[in-house]
């Protein structure tokens, strides 16, 4: 049930990295007034997210260089310019951390796992509920990608 999970994460990023196709750079790292980040810091968070949701709260190390992990945490916003090179290993990252993320919850790594209460009111109590967690997450994150796609 797990893995059809992860291939539903897989295929909603994909289809988000197609929605984004065509954006410039400068479109990416754009802030629209009265928005607090951009496209490339929301891409970059659904990795950092999944990272902070799956590997730090079972107990091992993030499986991402932290260059895209601590600046994209939550509470934070996009620090600078984010250039092409880096926009495109965010793209992939954004794949290739579902499929580390399902290898390593077939391998066992994350059996481990410290519940604890999501801010939206979820109980997150083992590794299915956290990666259960994550189409709920990236789902608001794709909705603010939309909404910024509007004004850039």
């Amino acid at each position: 049930m797990i893995n059809k999970t992860i291939t539903n994460i897989k295929s909603t990023r994909q289809h988000l990295l197609g929605l984004i196709e065509g954006l410039t750079t400068e479109q990416l790292n754009k802030v629209p007034e009265g928005f607090n980040n951009n496209i490339v810091w929301n891409l970059a968070h659904m990795i950092s997210a999944q990272q902070g949701i799956c590997y730090l709260r079972a107990g091992t190390e993030i499986a991402v260089d932290d260059k895209y992990f601590s600046p994209y945490r939550p509470g934070t916003k996009p620090e600078g310019f984010v250039d092409s090179t880096e926009i495109e290993n965010i793209k992939t990252l954004l794949l290739s951390s579902a499929d580390k993320m399902e290898t390593d919850y077939n391998n066992g790594i994350f059996a481990n796992y410290t519940p604890w209460i999501a801010r939206y009111g979820v109980n997150i109590n083992n590794a299915e509920d956290a990666i259960n967690f994550l189409p709920f997450h990236d789902g608001l994150h794709t909705g603010y990608i939309m909404a910024i796609k509007k004004f850039v």
